[in-house]
């Protein structure tokens, strides 16, 4: 039987002692058995145990949860601390006694803690993961950077954070490399395009359309692809400008060698001034805007092909003028040569049409480069010629100065003929010893060529021979007209004592000479009047208009057959 409690006067509450007292009052004024009542209360006390019962197994499940949780937080604490690695930064509890909720109050703040710092260092890891697979995205061409990224939380540790970050770092430092190894190629690309006056953009579109500005695309590709392309596109740029350079100056060399051949004019050449510039420049010289662009070299193709044409045309013309030229070499050097047969022969190969217009002017140059080369070898003994006839000149006036009876008259002029005469006495004097000159370089000549020489084709040794015998015979003249004077004195000095009266003067002999005279048209003259010069080859022209022309050497005649005709 359970025990009636009194109501509390205190505390004015309904106890379960007070109800059991009012239950009795109850049962007292019902009248029910001791059977019921004890059953009741029984009933009551097993009812009870029952909410007793559950509220310690609420209890027990309340203690697990809260062990589990201890157990989590704990083990969750200490994979934090494994993860992010940072004990010193964080307050671990020692405390392992005390309640349970007592244990999870005191780890619950360093977890706390540990959580935040976590998630933070997640976001540095997402944020330099994502700039990683960005920049690798760039590299690799695709859009795979933007997948969503998934962290590995099990190593968050500022170490692992720092080797993350010397990646990115890398990669940062790659995409600069090729971003300037991009616009490297780009600015080399649009320079070359400039050149060659080709569409840029087309053409760098052709590779990768982000590199084009005028797309607006804020970052370029820096894929291997790209940059693959763009040096595949550089070097075929590169070879196209080689290749134009090369036809370029190619042109340039045609054109210059057909304006050397038909003389053309300043004004002419000046309109292919753009393409002869570059005659002799290298490829990374060609830097000028349009300088290689076809057009331009489609012109100076057309300008080729148009100048062959009339080269065909003006073949006779250049071929006649080169040989003019040539002829004008040999008649400086006093080579005698059959012009006619050469200008035959020159026509009638240019119309056989057996030799190529250029093979014949080639051949004509080489004709010409050796004839200077043979007039230069002559030019020193020509030298000596020229003085040579230039002293028997001067011998032939200073004979016919002295023959003039009134050379010494006060007329005018009479002091210029003296200071000349004077100087022609010295010039005379030096005959010889120039006459021994021009021999001995003559024979020296003639050994190291193994050739005679010839001047105006008469074998200048002969004319030097022929020309000592007639001195040597005008000397022999002069001996002895001076002892035909002396007798022809003495006979009057003898004839003015027997009859004391001086006779007429004796009549001069002729004046004409046997000596050296021009040689005419190839020929030796054999006039005997006319009038000649010690000169062996000075031949006097008179002009239109009565004026005296330079003297022009000419070969000597032949006097040994003058002197036979006067013989006979």
């Amino acid at each position: 039987m359970v025990g009636v409690d009194v109501q509390d006067p205190l505390l004015g509450e309904t106890t379960c002692n007070s109800l059991l007292f009012q239950l009795q009052k109850i049962w007292d004024e019902v009248g029910e058995s001791d059977e019921e009542r004890d059953k009741m209360l029984l009933q009551l006390e097993q009812e009870c145990l029952n909410v007793y019962k559950r509220k310690v197994e609420q209890a027990a499940k309340s203690r697990a949860r809260l062990l589990h949780s201890l157990a989590d937080a704990k083990l969750e604490l200490s994979s934090l601390l494994a993860s992010l690695g940072e004990k010193s930064f964080v307050s671990i509890p020692e405390k392992t006694s005390g309640t349970i909720k007592e244990q999870l109050a005191a780890i619950a703040p360093a977890l706390e803690q540990l959580l935040k710092q976590k998630e933070e260092r997640v976001k540095e890891f997402s944020k330099v993961q994502a700039q990683i697979e960005k920049i690798c995205g760039d590299i690799a061409g695709s859009n795979e950077h933007e997948r969503s990224l998934v962290v590995d939380e099990s190593d968050l540790t500022l170490k692992k954070l720092e080797e993350v970050q010397d990646h990115l770092q890398e990669l940062q430092k790659e995409k600069s490399q090729r971003l300037n190894k991009v616009h490297e190629f780009v600015t080399i690309v649009h320079d070359i395009c400039s050149v060659l006056g080709t569409d840029f953009h087309s053409t760098i579109m052709d590779v990768h359309p982000s590199l084009n500005d005028a797309t607006g695309v804020q970052s370029k590709s820096i894929s291997n692809d790209t940059l693959a392309g763009l040096a595949k596109t550089l070097i075929a740029l590169k070879e196209a400008k080689k290749q134009r350079l090369q036809k370029l100056q190619e042109l340039a060399a045609q054109l210059i060698e057909l304006w050397d051949l038909m003389d053309a004019s300043k004004e002419e050449r000046s309109l292919f001034d753009h393409v002869i510039c570059y005659k002799s420049a290298s490829v990374d010289e060609m830097t000028v805007q349009g300088a290689l662009a076809l057009d331009l070299i489609k012109q100076a193709e057309v300008e080729v092909e148009r100048l062959d044409q009339l080269k065909a045309s003006r073949m006779k013309e250049i071929a006649l003028k080169r040989q003019s030229e040539l002829e004008e070499i040999f008649a400086r050097a006093h080579i005698e040569i059959d012009t006619k047969a050469a200008r035959e022969k020159i026509l009638a190969l240019i119309d056989s049409g057996n030799l190529e217009p250029s093979e014949l002017l080639a051949d004509m140059d080489a004709q010409i480069s050796k004839a200077k080369e043979e007039a230069l070898s002559r030019k020193d003994i020509l030298d000596k010629i020229e003085k040579w006839m230039s002293a028997c000149e001067e011998e032939s006036w200073l004979e016919d100065y002295n023959r003039d009876d009134n050379r010494y008259s006060g007329s005018r002029g009479a002091h210029l003929n003296l200071k000349r005469a004077e100087k022609a006495r010295i010039l005379v004097s030096k005959i010889p010893g120039l006459v021994d000159t021009l021999v001995a370089k003559t024979r020296a000549w003639e050994e190291e060529h193994v050739l005679s020489f010839t001047y105006d084709g008469v074998p200048l040794l002969a004319m030097l021979d022929e020309y000592a015998v007639l001195r040597h015979a005008k000397e022999e003249e002069k001996r002895r007209m001076r002892d035909q004077k002396k007798f022809q004195e003495q006979m009057n000095s003898e004839q003015e004592a027997i009859f004391g009266a001086k006779p007429s003067p004796a009549r001069p002999l002729s004046s004409s000479k046997k000596v050296m005279g021009p040689r005419v048209n190839g020929g030796w003259s054999g006039a005997v009047n006319k009038r000649l010069s010690m000169n062996p080859g000075a031949a006097k022209s008179v002009s239109k208009d009565g004026k005296r022309e330079k003297t022009r050497p000419v070969a000597p005649v032949n006097y040994v057959a003058i002197m036979k005709d006067d013989t006979a």
